[in-house]
């Protein structure tokens, strides 16, 4: 997010406005689950919707432009890398994104939430991938059983990320 939006202030009055698109997309396409305060909320994409994308009309690109102002086309170079480098197919779950609130950080929240569709997943039979361009998290989705399957960087200058998926533990 810092790099669609180098400039803090403009990442301050965007980002509010992004994360609900993101969170109301999800409550109708996808799965959220979270802590009962919202200390820690993850985005999950279940099977059957994992490569799903609105459909560019000029309305939703207006929409999307009045969202991220310049951004939009980092945004866009964003969102093509993530595709090329998940795992194609629907029969797997994606973890989207997880948050955890500053104050709440190292308690343990975020790897309740994750492991709470983890065991979707494992219920059903099915791998589970995401992408992260937080080095830290590296090792944090590595102990949840985890593997990198690639490492990449959007363009030049861009962020590096970690594509990982798991497989799906036995009963």
């Amino acid at each position: 997010m810092s790099w669609m939006f180098p400039d803090p202030v403009v990442r301050a009055r965007r980002l509010p406005t992004l994360i609900d698109w993101m969170f109301t997309d999800h409550l109708r396409h996808g799965m959220v689950l979270g802590t009962p305060g919202c200390e820690a909320v993850t985005l999950w994409r279940p099977p059957g919707s994992v490569h799903e994308h609105p459909a560019l009309t000029p309305g939703t690109a207006i929409g999307f432009v009045r969202m991220l102002g310049t951004a939009v086309l980092r945004a866009e170079r964003v969102d093509r890398c993530i595709g090329l480098h998940l795992p194609k197919g629907e029969q797997q779950f994606y973890l989207r994104m997880a948050g955890v609130r500053p104050d709440m950080q190292g308690q343990g929240l975020g790897g309740l939430v994750i492991r709470a569709g983890l065991a979707q997943s494992d219920a059903g039979g099915l791998p589970t991938a995401l992408e992260t361009a937080t080095q830290s998290n590296v090792g944090l989705y590595r102990a949840l059983g985890f593997e990198v399957l690639s490492n990449w960087t959007v363009g030049r200058g861009g962020p590096q990320f970690w594509t990982m998926a798991r497989k799906p533990f036995a009963k």
